[in-house]
């Protein structure tokens, strides 16, 4: 083995914070900066730290964040989970959304619930009904039927074979500040910050 090999095989891949595409007031007033300070500046930010102490000197050192989540177990999987799940729900929001799905998305959304109105229903009390911490998911299955499922925790529908197109935080550090213990109040809102031209680029992804 070359000194180079080595060196790489000893090194540690380092998962970082992503840079979010919006300054942190800029959700507001949905989601305010308070809350993005303590949400993503401190939560999210000690899922990804946690992950990198955890995963050292283990077999997961050098593997990728959706290797781990579809992987481990434990505290690894719960941080890597609750990493990925954060990063996946900021940048399905912005300050500027397209507000509603069109084209291929529509079609699969009004196939499969009826209407964008019920699917919207539907993913809310999934959201709502969450009992204790969690998320709530549109995915898509290898058939392409699109549904919606609650996952407990740190819970994330690849695990199961699904394709996550969207999710809805319903852990309490995401709402609290701003919302107290109304989750549905917040739920409301989060459907104004959701980019629908964002979750239409997964749904085309293979």
């Amino acid at each position: 083995m070359t000194t180079l090999l080595l060196i790489l095989n000893l090194m540690t891949m380092t998962h970082e914070l992503p840079k979010l595409p919006y300054a942190l007031d800029a959700l507001a007033p949905q989601i305010s900066e308070e809350t993005m300070l303590y949400h993503y500046g401190k939560h999210h930010k000690a899922y990804v730290d946690n992950l990198n102490r955890l995963i050292d000197g283990t077999r997961w050192q050098n593997a990728t964040l959706e290797e781990i989540v579809l992987g481990a177990d434990g505290a690894i999987f719960n941080n890597a989970a609750q990493a990925w799940n954060h990063t996946f729900f900021f940048l399905s929001l912005s300050p500027d959304p397209k507000s509603v799905p069109t084209g291929a998305l529509a079609e699969a959304i009004d196939r499969d619930f009826g209407s964008f109105e019920s699917f919207k229903e539907t993913m809310g009390k999934a959201a709502a009904g969450q009992f204790g911490s969690g998320w709530a998911w549109l995915v898509q299955d290898k058939d392409g039927k699109l549904s919606v499922v609650a996952e407990s925790n740190a819970g994330n529908p690849m695990t199961r074979g699904l394709k996550p197109l969207l999710n809805i935080d319903v852990w309490e550090h995401a709402y609290y500040i701003d919302y107290r213990n109304r989750r549905p109040d917040f739920i409301q809102a989060v459907w104004d910050r959701v980019d629908w031209k964002t979750v239409e680029k997964r749904f085309g992804e293979k």
